[in-house]
Formats: structure tokens, sequence, C-alpha cells
């Protein structure tokens, strides 16, 4: 498997804050550079954190270099981006799927800050998956979904999928032919056992 880059780890309260470093900066827009202009990149891994950490990073990454972008989260068995950002867990992608509310109301946009967000031209703005679903595979594969996907990419120049984990594949798979390239997300000793296909792999270092 190819490996797309190396990112080093980030600690929680770093997400929270928003901030980003310049060692992110130059790890990150490699990483933008490997996938070449890509319009939505779906990124998964076995670990949450591991995934949660790239999504993060690659979208605030974009967001920081002027572009306009979104970032989603798609595990909807499990929701956690909200907590990781400081932002409300609801209503969020679960409930718009569900048809209980408008796209503008589950857009929520972070402030991006640190010595690497001085080119930002306006947030980076999240949609957190909402309320824990038991059918998040139905959802991700409804129309709802493609509807949804399509409205933020006419919208966004690049959007970031935090996909589910990839023990999940039937929620997984739905996503896979909706996004331009998909990532593995993965630490040092993870790099077999992928059971999709995928572009290749991000490498967080501890």
């Amino acid at each position: 498997m190819r490996v797309l880059a190396e990112i080093p780890a980030r600690d929680p309260s770093e997400l929270r804050t928003g901030s980003l470093r310049r060692g992110d900066l130059e790890a990150y827009g490699g990483l933008l550079e490997e996938l070449g202009g890509v319009r939505c990149v779906l990124a998964s891994g076995h670990d949450r954190e591991t995934t949660r950490g790239v999504a993060v990073g690659l979208a605030a990454t974009a967001a920081a270099r002027g572009g306009r972008v979104a970032l989603v989260e798609c595990g909807l068995a499990d929701p956690g981006l909200a907590d990781a950002l400081g932002l409300a867990d609801a209503p969020g992608l679960h409930e718009h799927l569900r048809g209980t509310v408008r796209s503008e109301e589950i857009l929520r946009p972070v402030v991006l800050a640190g010595p690497g967000s001085a080119d930002a031209m306006e947030p980076l703005v999240c949609v957190v998956a909402g309320r824990a679903s038991g059918d998040g595979a139905h959802l991700l594969a409804s129309a709802a979904m493609a509807r949804a996907l399509a409205g933020l990419r006419e919208a966004y120049e690049l959007v970031v999928l935090e996909g589910p984990p990839l023990r999940d594949e039937n929620s997984l798979r739905p996503l896979l032919p909706l996004a331009d390239t998909t990532i593995a997300c993965l630490a040092p000793e993870e790099r077999r056992g992928v059971p999709i296909s995928v572009s290749g792999a991000v490498i967080q270092r501890s």
C-alpha cells in the first residue's frame, strides 16, 4: 500500500481549539498535494481517534490555505466529532438524513487558530453526526445522503468525510462511490489488513 503522508499525532485539546501548528500545515499540505486537487475525500481507519485526527487536520489545513472546506462526520453509530471540537452534538447528519432538519441547520463553523491559520478566509464548516443511530448503514446508503453530499460538493471546494471505522464495512461501502478518493488512516503497525480499496495510507506517528 502506498504511503501518501506521515502525520504527527495531535493532542485532543488541539482539535478542540482548532489550533494549527506550522508542522501540521507542512504535513497535511503534502497530503493535499498527493491527493491532487480532489473535491471529496473519504477517510477511514481501524482507530477512530487516528481517523478523526487525520480528517480534521486535512480539512483544517485546506481551510487555512484559504479554501472553502466542509468536514462531515459519517460514523453515525458512535459519534464523537462534536465533543472533540466542542460543538453541540445535535442536530446533525443523522437528523438531516431522516428529514427532521434542513441542511443549513447542521452547518457549524469552527474558527481556526494558531500560527498556521493566518491565510484562512473563512471558518471550517463542520457537520457532526448527530445523535447515535442504529441504522447508520441504511441512512448512508439513502438518496438523502447522496443529495446532501451533492449539495456540499457544490457549495465547498473540498469535502472531507470522516468515515465509519474499517470494521464497519456495511456503513463504509455506501460512501465509497460518493467520494473521489479514499484514504486509510493508520498507525505504523496497521499497514496491512485494509478490507477496502484505497488510494493509499496516511500513517500517524506517535
